[in-house]
C-alpha cells in the first residue's frame, strides 16, 4: 500500500504546484516539501499562498498565477525563470468546479479556460526547464468526472446551452487528452521528461463550497461512503509525481471500489481520453487559443522558449 513515506528524498529538487493554497494542492505541496523539495506554490491569492507556505516544513516560495488570464500565466512563467534555475516536477492541480456561465479574461468558458488552457500554456512555457532536469515530470490532475466528458463540449469560447456539470466534465477530459498527447510527443522527440495524470477520487476539499445546498447536505450525511480526506486524495498525485517506477502516460487514482477511495494505483483511463485523433485535435485548438506552441519538440528547448516569448502578452 503506497503512502507518503514511499516518496523518495527530493533534496535539491524544485517543484511547482498550482492551486497550492488549499485542498489537494496544499496536501501535495506539504508532502513534497516534507521530503526535501523546494516547493513553489502557484496561487491566485498571494496572501492565502503565504498562509499556506507557513504550514509547510522545509523550504517553499509563493508564485502569483491566475490561470484565468493568459497574461498572468506568461508573467508567472517569466518570474519563475527569473527566480529559479531548475524545475523538476510540475503539478497542474488548480481548477474550478461546477461554475455558473462565465468567461475568463481571454474570453474562454471559465472551466475549460482555467482547468485546461491555463495549464496547457503554463506547461508549454516551462517545458524546456523540465527537459533540462534528469527526472522532469508533468502531472496533470483530472477527475473521475472525465469519464462523463465529451469532446463535443470542448469549444473553449462557446457558452451555448451551457451546463456547469457538462463544462466541468469536458475540462477534466481535456486534462487527460492533454497529458497523454504530451507524453506521445515527448516520446517521439526522445525527451526524458514524462507526462502522467492522476485523479483524487472523492476527496473532501473546498471545491464543494460552490455546490448546491442539496449536494452539501448529501456530502455531510452519506458522503463519507464515497469520499476521503484531501490528504488521502493527494496520494495518487504524489505517486504520479514521485514514484521512481512510474512511467510516462500512466494514470493514477484510488484503488478502492469505484476509484472513490483507497491507496493509489495505476488506473485505466476512459476510452474517450485515449483517442489519438481527439488528442491531436484538442492540441491544435489549445495552441491556437493560447498562442503557446510546443511543436516541434525536436527543436532545442531554447529555440522553442524564444518562439513563445511574446512581450505583447506581458503588461
Amino acid at each position: 500500500m503506497w503512502r507518503t513515506r514511499d516518496i523518495p528524498l527530493l533534496n535539491g529538487a524544485t517543484v511547482l504546484v498550482t492551486g497550492a493554497s488549499a485542498g489537494i494542492g496544499l496536501e501535495t505541496a506539504r508532502a513534497l516539501a516534507g521530503r526535501g523539495a523546494h516547493v513553489v506554490l502557484g496561487v491566485r491569492d498571494i496572501a492565502r499562498g503565504a498562509d499556506a507556505a507557513r504550514v509547510l516544513t522545509g523550504t517553499s516560495s509563493v508564485l502569483s498565477v491566475d490561470l484565468a488570464s493568459l497574461a498572468s500565466v506568461r508573467r508567472a512563467a517569466t518570474q519563475f525563470r527569473e527566480r529559479f534555475d531548475r524545475l523538476d516536477i510540475l503539478v497542474n492541480n488548480a481548477g474550478l468546479w461546477w461554475q455558473p456561465a462565465r468567461r475568463t479574461e481571454d474570453g474562454f468558458e471559465s472551466q475549460v479556460g482555467v482547468n485546461h488552457l491555463g495549464h496547457f500554456a503554463l506547461t508549454g512555457l516551462l517545458l524546456d526547464m523540465l527537459e533540462r532536469s534528469p527526472s522532469g515530470r508533468v502531472v496533470t490532475v483530472s477527475s473521475k468526472a472525465a469519464s462523463g466528458g465529451s469532446v463535443t463540449d470542448l469549444d473553449p469560447r462557446s457558452l451555448d446551452r451551457y451546463r456547469p456539470t457538462t463544462a466541468y466534465n469536458a475540462s477534466k477530459l481535456a486534462n487527460l487528452l492533454f497529458a497523454f498527447e504530451l507524453q506521445h510527443r515527448l516520446t517521439d522527440a526522445g525527451c526524458s521528461t514524462i507526462s502522467l495524470a492522476a485523479h483524487p477520487g472523492g476527496a473532501r476539499t473546498s471545491l464543494f463550497r460552490d455546490a448546491s445546498p442539496g449536494f452539501r447536505l448529501a456530502n455531510a450525511t452519506v458522503g463519507w461512503l464515497f469520499t476521503q480526506s484531501a490528504g488521502r486524495g493527494a496520494l495518487p498525485v504524489l505517486r504520479a509525481a514521485t514514484d521512481p517506477h512510474a512511467s510516462g502516460g500512466e494514470y493514477y487514482g484510488p484503488g478502492g471500489l469505484g476509484q472513490f477511495k483507497g491507496a493509489p494505483k495505476p488506473q485505466r483511463p476512459p476510452l474517450s481520453a485515449t483517442d489519438r485523433g481527439q488528442q491531436r485535435r484538442l492540441w491544435t485548438v489549445s495552441e491556437e487559443a493560447t498562442g503557446v506552441t510546443y511543436a516541434p519538440l525536436s527543436q532545442p528547448p531554447a529555440t522553442r522558449q524564444a518562439a513563445n516569448a511574446d512581450p505583447s502578452w506581458i503588461a
